[in-house]
C-alpha cells in the first residue's frame, strides 16, 4: 500500500515538474517568434517577388526553389525535393461577363473562370439566364427550362452562421458540382456567386470538379456585389440573357515538387511529427492567407527549434504541398510514399485557414489520443489559445489520416475575415497582421514541440 502511495506521489511529482518545463519551453518558442521571427518577411518575399503560383506554373516552380533556399535558411538537418506530378490549368485571356437585359442594355460585370474549367467557343456564349437559389431547384425546373440557358447560381453564404468554413463548405458546393449539375438539364454553361461573406467587386476563383459522365460546359464566378445586382435585375426582368467568354484550358501535366524540411529526433527519429501548409496560390492574387501564411508559419518551426537549440525527440518535418487547390497531388504523394516506406507518422499539423489570431486547434483522432492533447490546454491558457474541440485537421493532410491512420490536426483561427479576400486579387500581403502570423506561428510551433516530446 505505501508503495503505491509512494509511486503515484512520484508521477505526481513527475508530471508537475514536466509541465513546468513545458511552461518554460512554450515561453521561449513565443518569446523567439514574436521578437525575432522572419515569417513577415519571408511572406513578403514569397507574395511580391513571386506572387501568383498556381500548380504548373512559373510561379509554382519559382516558389519551390524559394522554399528549398529559405528551409535550409532556417536550419534544417535536411531538405529535399520530392516529385509530384501536377495538373496545368491556364486562364488565358481576361474573361468577359456582360449582363443583357430585356432592352438589350449591356452591363460588364467582374468575372473571372473557375479553376479547371473549359472555355468558351471563339466569340463566347450568348444565351437566356435562369437563377437557381438551391440545388433542388434544377431538378423542380428539369431539362424544359434549363436546356439552352446559363444558369446562375445564387446561393450566398450563411451570415448567420459563426463558424464561417461551415457556412464556405455549404455554399461551396454551387462552385464545386453545380456545373456538372446544370449540365445535366442541358446547360450551356454556369455562373456561381463568389463563395464570400463581403459584399465587393472582387470575384473569388476556386476549383471545380466535372462529372465524367455529363457534358464539360463551361463556368465562371462573379462577384457578390455584381450577384446582388444581377438577382435584383432579374426580379422585374424576365428577359435577362448572359454573355460569357473564356480563354482557359487544361494542358498536359507537369513535374513538380514538394517541399520538405526535417530536423532529426534525438530519441526517436523514426516517429515523425508534420507540420504542413500549400505552397500553390491561384493565378488572381498573391495567395498570402492562402496559404503564404501557413508556409511561413511551418518555416518558423523550423528556425524556431534551431535558434532556441531545441532538439527534438522525434522527427519534425515541415512540408510545402504542392497542389492543394486544384488536384490535392502533394498530399496524396506524400502520403502514398510514407505508407510504401512504412513511415511511422506520430501526428500532422496544417495551417490553413489564414494568417489571424489562432485560438485553438482541430483534433482528427481517436477519442484518447484527443484527451491527451486536450490535458496540454492549459500551457496555451497564457497566449490565448483556448478551443481544443474543433474535429478538423486539413485538405493537405487527410491522406495521411486516411492511409495511414495519423491523428491530423487543423490550426483553428479567427476566420471571420478569412472569406473576404479567399481565392480573390485582394488576398494580398498587405492583408496579413505580422504580430498575427506569428502568433499562428509561436502556437504551431508550441504544439509540434510537444508532440514531438510527449507523443500521442
Amino acid at each position: 500500500m505505501r508503495y503505491g502511495l509512494f509511486i503515484i506521489f512520484f508521477l505526481s511529482c513527475f508530471n508537475v515538474k514536466s509541465q513546468h518545463l513545458d511552461s518554460l519551453a512554450l515561453r521561449k518558442i513565443y518569446t523567439e517568434i514574436l521578437k525575432n521571427g522572419k515569417g513577415h518577411e519571408w511572406l513578403r518575399e514569397l507574395c511580391k517577388d513571386i506572387g501568383p503560383r498556381l500548380s504548373g506554373s512559373p510561379g509554382a516552380e519559382q516558389a519551390v526553389q524559394w522554399a528549398f533556399q529559405k528551409f535550409k535558411e532556417a536550419g534544417a538537418d535536411t531538405v529535399w525535393l520530392q516529385e509530384v506530378t501536377v495538373p496545368r490549368w491556364v486562364r488565358g485571356k481576361k474573361e468577359t461577363g456582360r449582363i443583357i437585359d430585356g432592352s438589350n442594355k449591356v452591363q460588364e460585370i467582374p468575372t473571372l473562370a473557375l479553376g479547371n474549367s473549359v472555355s468558351t467557343p471563339d466569340g463566347g456564349i450568348t444565351a437566356p439566364l435562369i437563377e437557381i437559389r438551391q440545388m433542388e431547384d434544377l431538378a423542380l425546373l428539369g431539362e424544359e427550362k434549363i436546356k439552352g440557358k446559363i444558369v446562375f447560381f445564387n446561393h450566398p453564404m450563411d451570415e448567420t452562421s459563426i463558424n464561417t468554413f461551415g457556412s464556405y463548405s455549404s455554399a461551396g458546393k454551387y462552385r464545386w458540382s453545380g456545373p456538372s449539375e446544370a449540365a445535366r438539364y442541358g446547360a450551356v454553361a454556369s455562373i456561381c456567386r463568389s463563395v464570400s461573406l463581403s459584399v465587393n467587386d472582387y470575384p473569388h476563383t476556386g476549383a471545380m470538379r466535372y462529372n465524367d459522365s455529363l457534358p464539360k460546359i463551361p463556368c465562371a464566378t462573379i462577384s457578390t456585389a455584381a450577384a446582388n445586382l444581377l438577382g435584383k435585375i432579374l426580379k422585374s426582368d424576365k428577359n435577362v440573357k448572359f454573355h460569357l467568354e473564356m480563354h482557359c484550358q487544361m494542358m498536359d501535366s507537369v513535374l513538380s515538387y514538394n517541399v520538405i524540411a526535417e530536423i532529426r529526433g534525438t530519441l526517436f527519429p523514426d516517429e515523425i511529427i508534420t507540420a504542413g501548409a500549400h505552397l500553390d496560390a491561384w493565378d488572381n492574387g498573391e495567395g498570402a492567407h492562402d496559404d503564404g501564411a501557413g508556409i511561413v508559419q511551418c518555416m518558423e518551426v523550423i528556425r524556431t527549434m534551431k535558434n532556441l537549440g531545441i532538439k527534438p525527440i522525434r522527427t519534425i518535418r515541415a512540408v510545402a504541398f504542392m497542389n492543394e487547390e486544384n488536384g490535392l497531388r502533394g498530399g496524396n504523394v506524400y502520403a502514398e510514399e510514407a505508407k510504401r516506406k512504412n513511415e511511422k507518422h506520430v501526428a500532422a499539423i496544417e495551417s490553413d485557414a489564414g494568417g489571424f489570431t489562432p485560438y485553438g486547434f482541430g483534433l482528427d483522432m481517436d477519442d484518447q489520443k484527443r484527451k491527451k492533447i486536450q490535458s496540454w490546454a492549459p500551457l496555451f491558457r497564457n497566449y490565448k489559445v483556448w478551443n481544443f474541440d474543433y474535429q478538423y485537421g486539413g485538405a493537405d493532410i487527410t491522406p495521411l489520416k486516411r492511409l495511414l491512420g495519423t491523428p491530423v490536426i487543423g490550426m483553428a483561427v479567427d476566420s471571420q475575415r478569412y472569406f473576404d479576400v479567399h481565392h480573390a486579387s485582394s488576398d494580398t500581403f498587405e492583408k496579413v497582421n505580422k504580430r498575427e502570423l506569428l502568433l499562428g506561428a509561436a502556437a504551431m510551433t508550441a504544439l509540434t514541440y510537444l508532440l514531438s516530446y510527449h507523443g500521442l
